[in-house]
């Protein structure tokens, strides 16, 4: 299959590290192009006044994930097209929206490795893209 654009959330860690390394070989294969999201997790300020400290929070949060998207750059080596997008709101939720908006193919993303009673309490993102994505998903253990 061939594939004109390609998702892959990044929140820095180990899972989206690999993740990461997958969309950019597919990219490299397919000519596509690699959207790339952050999501700014923003569930401790719903509800709360926007203060100073809650503010400082939120943006301290917000330049996380342009971190995270900078990583994610360093690991193309041969110059791909990555668009970055840094979105605030519930992962899963922001995930599906770019989708959509951005009309992927395909949407690579690391799971969380979370299972049994953690999986249960939290959910987990990845499952919640897979059971509701109108794309291919591809997620990288």
């Amino acid at each position: 299959m061939m594939y004109k654009k390609i998702l892959v959330p990044t929140d820095g860690s180990e899972f989206a590290k690999k993740a990461q390394k997958h969309a950019l070989f597919l990219s490299k294969v397919t000519g596509a192009e690699i959207i790339a999201v952050s999501v700014t997790e923003n569930n401790f300020v719903n509800g709360l006044p926007l203060d100073d400290e809650v503010y400082q929070l939120n943006q301290i949060l917000k330049e996380r994930s342009e971190e995270n998207l900078k990583e994610f750059d360093e690991l193309n080596e041969d110059d791909l097209k990555i668009t970055h997008i840094v979105r605030e709101g519930s992962p899963a939720k922001v995930i599906l929206e770019v989708a959509s908006e951005e009309a992927v193919d395909l949407i690579v993303m690391g799971s969380s490795g979370k299972s049994g009673f953690d999986r249960f309490i939290m959910g987990s993102v990845a499952d919640k893209v897979v059971n509701s994505a109108n794309c291919a998903v591809l997620v990288v253990h």
